[in-house]
């Protein structure tokens, strides 16, 4: 018979492989192999501050996972066209594009105009480009650079191309000026003149343009139809706001809603109406391409203590969010959703960046997507965790807002394993398992 001391059985510490890395905490952790460091840094990734990492540390990590996959460009131009489209998210995608003119060209053209869909992503991508992020400064008057760019402004209008000169770093004015696209119509010849500060015949100019300068010298003339931010600096009368409000945009109003209270929209009932009703158009919001988080931080600015917004509104903000949601699957088996509560979950969701630091955390968010689950898996169990793990109850029946205000108070060090240890206790039997964290793990640093 086999000697039991020398052939004996693997324990389960055994079979867990070692940690190979370590995380920005200090604690020990796994490291990912490199196309699952990218696509999940795609989604994830800011080039701000975070709670353990700096602004360069975290640009340092996105390089790494990205030049790491260079001889793999079509994998690159796939997770920067699913951040963009399915992530919604702006730096990231750009930041790939950007690597890709470096290396496959024909791929850099292909997924270009997919990827840079909008005024600010261009200027994203223009200031990453001039940057030499990836080791020299591109030249954006030539090659195929240049030819991109000229694509962007070909297939655009003049009230889209009037649009995207809103924003800075760089202006529209840098912008014509480093990739020198050329117009190709009389009316965008003038627009570009218009842009850079040229003398330029008022009569050629594009009609939204000529509205909007009648505007500024005339404030008695009919409001032009142009992005709220160019108007906000020529002291609007209340009328001429209830008149943006009534025709603005659905990211703009759930934007606006306090400032369009203080300049005394909302005292026009159907005005009132008009705003629900766009706050809860479903198709609206899918057009929009917002995070639930961004209505649950408008919830947040229309229930302070100095708001005083219709009750329609709030409950138009909430229809708004539940409706966010629904693209939340519902899963077959039992679910455990595990919150992460620690001191690093109550940093701002967008980093820290001076002067637009949002006010929604880490963990607002992670509440918010462990209310979404519930909402959609009404058996789903849900535990908070920090040092130890807490299950919590919640009523399926409840809004998510309601549900996510229960699981957002942060503090405490982190340990991951603490919900598995307690389940695993209770001997309890699942089909999956999530975790909602920025997986910064250091109390069980042991493992």
């Amino acid at each position: 018979m086999a000697n039991k001391k020398i052939f004996k059985s693997p324990s389960v510490a055994q079979k867990v492989p070692a940690a190979n890395a370590v995380n920005d905490a200090g604690g020990k952790a796994y490291k990912r192999e490199d196309k699952q460091a990218l696509a999940q840094i795609a989604c994830t990734n800011t080039f701000n501050g975070t709670y353990y990492a700096s602004a360069d540390q975290n640009l340092e990590l996105a390089k790494k996972a990205a030049l790491a996959l260079k001889n793999d460009p079509e994998f690159l131009a796939k997770v920067a066209v699913y951040s963009r489209n399915k992530g919604y998210m702006k730096d990231m995608p750009a930041f790939l594009v950007t690597l890709l003119a470096d290396l496959d060209t024909k791929t850099f053209r292909k997924i270009f105009p997919i990827v840079i869909d909008n005024g600010k992503m261009l200027r994203n991508f223009c200031q990453m480009a001039r940057s030499g992020v990836f080791g020299k400064a591109r030249n954006l008057s030539s090659g195929t650079i240049r030819h991109a760019i000229q694509q962007w402004f070909d297939v655009r209008g003049p009230w889209a191309l009037f649009k995207a000169s809103i924003g800075n770093d760089p202006t529209m004015k840098d912008m014509l000026r480093m990739a020198r696209p050329r117009p190709n119509t009389p009316e965008k010849n003038a627009l570009f003149g218009y842009f850079l500060d040229k003398d330029v015949a008022i009569e050629k100019l594009p009609q939204v343009v000529r509205e909007y300068e009648a505007f500024k010298r005339d404030k008695s003339l009919p409001v032009p139809n142009v992005d709220f931010r160019m108007l906000d600096s020529l002291g609007l009368s209340d009328d001429q706001w209830k008149e943006i409000a009534r025709n603005a945009p659905w990211m703009m109003t759930r934007m606006n809603l306090n400032t369009f209270q203080r300049h005394g929209v909302f005292k026009d009932k159907e005005l009132v109406k008009i705003v629900a009703d766009r706050l809860r158009d479903k198709k609206l919001i899918e057009e929009a391409k917002q995070f639930p988080y961004q209505l649950f931080s408008a919830w947040k600015a229309i229930t302070s203590n100095t708001s005083e917004l219709p009750f329609e509104i709030h409950e138009a903000v909430q229809d708004a969010m539940e409706l966010s949601i629904d693209n939340v699957p519902e899963i077959k088996g039992q679910i455990y959703v595990c919150v992460d509560c620690s001191g690093s979950m109550g940093s701002p969701i967008t980093g820290y960046r001076q002067g637009s630091t949002s006010t929604v955390r880490c963990v607002d968010v992670a509440g918010l997507i462990a209310s979404s689950i519930v909402r959609k898996n009404r058996s789903a169990q849900v535990y908070t965790f920090s040092h130890n793990a807490v299950k919590v109850s919640l009523n399926p029946r409840d809004t998510v807002i309601t549900n996510t205000l229960k699981l957002n108070k942060a503090g405490g060090g982190t340990n991951i394993s603490a919900p598995l240890r307690d389940l695993n206790a209770a001997k309890a039997k699942g089909d999956a398992v999530i975790y909602i964290s920025d997986n910064e793990s250091w109390l069980d640093r042991g493992g």
